[in-house]
């Protein structure tokens, strides 16, 4: 599987972006498609994953009520809505495919290039 990831940017404390991340090549292996964050200095963390054909959703508590992860099988597409952002947002971001659950970069098949999102204060 390919993913190619888009849509972050610079935002101000409050604001929005939306992420995207376009899948090609699916396999039946890739049954979960997730979106990590790495800051600088930090290890990479989960963020949000969505199982591809039921639409199941897990979140990070860090991002819990802010964030909604979602899909549109039509267009192979994974969403990343990410509502009142902070500064301890401010992370590269990536896309990830799995073949389960998975809450760490251990199980992950499939990386994305990452994309930037900075939130100003």
């Amino acid at each position: 599987v390919q993913l190619q990831a888009s849509g972050g940017g610079l935002v101000q404390a409050g604001g929005s972006l939306r992420l995207s991340c376009k899948v090609s090549g699916l396999t039946t292996s890739d049954n979960f498609m997730n979106w990590f964050r790495q800051a600088p200095g930090k290890e990479r963390e989960f963020v949000a994953g969505i199982k591809w054909r039921e639409g199941t959703k897990r979140y990070a508590d860090s991002v819990k009520g802010r964030f909604t992860i979602s899909r549109d099988g039509a267009l192979y597409t994974v969403y990343l809505q990410m509502n009142d952002l902070r500064p301890e947002d401010t992370a590269v971001y990536y896309c990830a495919s799995s073949s389960g659950v998975i809450a760490s970069t251990v199980g992950a098949r499939s990386w994305g290039q990452g994309t930037l999102v900075t939130v100003s204060s």
